[in-house]
């Protein structure tokens, strides 16, 4: 299944008129990293489901996932979504993914209106890396390489390979979609951003399952209309690690090096 076939929920059924619901939804196995699902593509089918309820006009400010149980493959799984509160600006939705009976994923996302605001700060972060022609990153490796990966192009400009035993632990570089979606919105962002290893599995000697814990994005608006053959740049520093958790920190730029998003992960590792 492609990314947009993903993103394609069934309308959500009501149980109320602030709770909604969609059952059977099933993600392949060629959008897994080990035992469980990508997390980007279960978080952005999250806020598709989310997304069904919100007007046009509130768009996504903040999103946090916590991934909170694995989500296995070829198995159904069910989304619920909450409306906690709709202001005059603001909007607060959760959704919670469940299979089995079980806690797989949950996330919060704020969605609020542009306001006529004296006050205006213009993000000064940059980057000088060149933009690549095709990806260049890690190869297919059976049992290796996590079987999602082939549906992105990631181009590594600093940083290494995971379980390579490098004394830093930051990823500069760029990513998109293999197979270009038929547009990007924030789903497919939220799909991207998640698409590149933890900083810290470089540090590795041997490989080591590693999970993302939990994980804030903010969307930076106004943004421009990006395309889907567009190169999307990403740098992400850890800012500590100990005790088998690690704190990491990303910046993602467009194609004309305006950031459009900021993200914060907290990983487990099990070295």
């Amino acid at each position: 299944m492609t990314v947009d076939e993903l993103l394609h929920l069934p309308p959500l059924n009501a149980l109320s008129n602030m709770n909604w619901k969609v059952d059977n939804l099933i993600i392949p196995k060629n959008w897994t990293q080990g035992r469980t699902v990508f997390g980007g593509i279960s978080a952005a089918m999250l806020y598709s489901a989310i997304r069904q309820k919100v007007s046009d006009e509130r768009v996504l400010r903040s999103y946090t996932t916590n991934f909170v149980g694995p989500l296995s493959p070829e198995v159904p799984f069910s989304i619920e979504v909450t409306l906690l509160r709709e202001g005059k600006n603001v909007s607060q939705y959760i959704a919670h993914a469940t299979q089995d009976g079980k806690s797989c994923v949950f996330v919060q996302a704020c969605f609020g209106v542009a306001r006529k605001s004296d006050i205006q700060v213009n993000n000064q972060d940059t980057h000088n890396m060149p933009e690549p022609v095709k990806g260049k990153f890690i190869p297919q490796i059976p049992k290796i390489t996590p079987k999602f990966l082939r549906h992105f192009e990631l181009s590594i400009n600093q940083g290494g390979l995971p379980f390579s035993r490098k004394k830093e632990s930051i990823y500069h570089g760029h990513m998109r979609f293999k197979k270009p979606p038929a547009k990007i919105t924030d789903a497919h962002i939220i799909t991207l951003i998640d698409a590149w290893p933890p900083t810290l599995l470089q540090m590795m000697k041997i490989p080591a399952p590693a999970s993302t814990v939990s994980w804030n994005i903010e969307f930076i608006h106004p943004h421009k209309t990006v395309s889907p053959t567009d190169w999307f740049a990403y740098q992400a520093h850890t800012r500590q690690a100990a005790d088998g958790y690690g704190h990491t920190e990303a910046t993602i730029w467009d194609k004309d090096k305006e950031v459009i998003a900021l993200s914060r992960q907290t990983v487990a590792v099990f070295d």
